[in-house]
């Protein structure tokens, strides 16, 4: 089970595997961080940057080494990572790629409403949907392919991201062709129900469920 963690913000990962290499000011973390993509590997919202080694530096992960001046910028403060860092940064990352935990992305959160869109449309929006999966994935394998002097080390996120990509194409590929074909189950009901908005008897027995509650 994951563990509730002092400083729970993704971000304040990406600073310690950042910081875990030398003593950095926060914009020196920006940077590197930025360079290194890590806005596409989690959700990072660089205004909370401040706030984020704030609360690091708070729980004793981080600490200020002093200040650094370079020319007539203004003055930074360094920050180096703790032993306590050190372990929190490892527990973290064995957390994370032990522990699965449900993901609620909006892609499922619209499967789960799908019914209210017609077949025929339903159809349309995922030919758009794999159209543009495919442009996602092709690019990432060209990105991929041109940073073959890199380590693979370094990259493993990116095959992650390229496999999980192509098999969500292959899934809506596999919806699309039910769909088309007409294998799907309850079709017809489904297609009844945009039709003269009454719910179809296979329906009715869910579309009842909770209500009772209700009175």
């Amino acid at each position: 089970m994951a563990k509730k963690r002092k400083v729970a913000n993704l971000m304040a990962l990406a600073v310690l595997a950042t910081v875990v290499q030398r003593p950095m000011h926060r914009y020196e973390m920006a940077s590197v961080m930025r360079a290194r993509g890590k806005d596409r590997d989690m959700d990072i919202k660089w205004g909370s940057l401040y706030t984020v080694v704030q609360n690091l530096e708070k729980n004793g992960y981080l600490e200020s080494i002093g200040v650094t001046r370079q020319g007539a910028r203004p003055e930074r403060t360094m920050y180096q990572i703790t032993d306590a860092g050190r372990d929190e940064l490892i527990a973290w990352t064995r957390e994370l790629i032990a522990e699965p935990e449900a993901e609620h992305t909006r892609f499922i959160a619209g499967l789960s409403v799908l019914a209210v869109l017609t077949p025929e449309e339903v159809i349309e929006l995922l030919r758009r949907r794999v159209d543009r999966l495919t442009e996602t994935s092709d690019g990432l394998q060209g990105q991929l392919e041109h940073a073959a002097d890199i380590p693979r080390l370094f990259l493993i996120e990116d095959e992650y991201r390229i496999a999980m990509t192509q098999a969500e194409i292959d899934w809506a590929r596999s919806l699309l062709d039910e769909l088309s074909t007409g294998t799907f189950p309850h079709l017809d009901a489904w297609r009844r129900w945009h039709e003269n908005s009454d719910i179809p008897a296979e329906f009715a027995e869910l579309a009842d469920r909770g209500t009772e509650h209700n009175h």
